[in-house]
């Protein structure tokens, strides 16, 4: 068990920085530009981010393929590191039409983009389900805070990996620029 949640804590650890360090960049800073200054930035900005997002989410994908889990948190290990594959679909959907975009508006109007909104809605929607999964399989249990059945740093490691709270409130309005005031 110390093993796994070394190597999960790891490649959790590893997937947060990388990510941290992205938006922290001058262009990679439009994956959580809210829409006020989502001009200030261009459409390949998106492309270039949202390819290099990728990129970490499959070194995370390969990383945990690595991982055996112990019996006592398999069914948590499944649950939290089942990738969607439709969500990836539309990112990448969305990553390339960026690079083709000759605006925001042409951007947010396109199939691509409806279809990234609708997978983001769907990947918050199962973010929280598997948080209600997470406190199902808890109560049955005993605490998740309190129990061995998962040691501390891996609670810790599933407290910061699965930040639902990190979603956009509102996936239907990403990436579309705020509105131009009528005078």
């Amino acid at each position: 068990m110390a093993e796994y949640t070394e190597q999960v804590g790891v490649v959790v650890a590893r997937a947060s920085q990388q990510y941290g360090d992205l938006v922290a960049n001058p262009h990679g800073a439009v994956l959580i530009a809210e829409p006020e200054r989502i001009e200030s930035f261009a459409p390949r900005d998106l492309q270039t981010a949202l390819e290099q997002v990728r990129e970490i989410e499959a070194e995370v994908e390969e990383s945990v393929a690595a991982i055996d889990p112990p019996d006592q948190v398999a069914e948590i290990h499944d649950l939290f590191f089942d990738f969607d594959d439709g969500f990836i679909f539309a990112q990448e959907a969305l990553a390339a039409r960026a690079g083709t975009a000759a605006d925001w508006d042409d951007l947010s109007d396109s199939s691509e983009m409806a279809a990234y909104r609708v997978a983001l809605a769907q990947d918050k929607q199962k973010c929280f389900d598997f948080r209600a999964q997470l406190n199902a399989i808890s109560e049955q249990r005993g605490d998740l805070v309190e129990t061995p059945w998962i040691p501390g740093d891996l609670k810790e490691v599933f407290r910061v990996f699965l930040g639902c709270e990190g979603y956009p409130e509102h996936p239907n309005d990403v990436y579309r620029a705020a509105p131009t005031p009528t005078p």
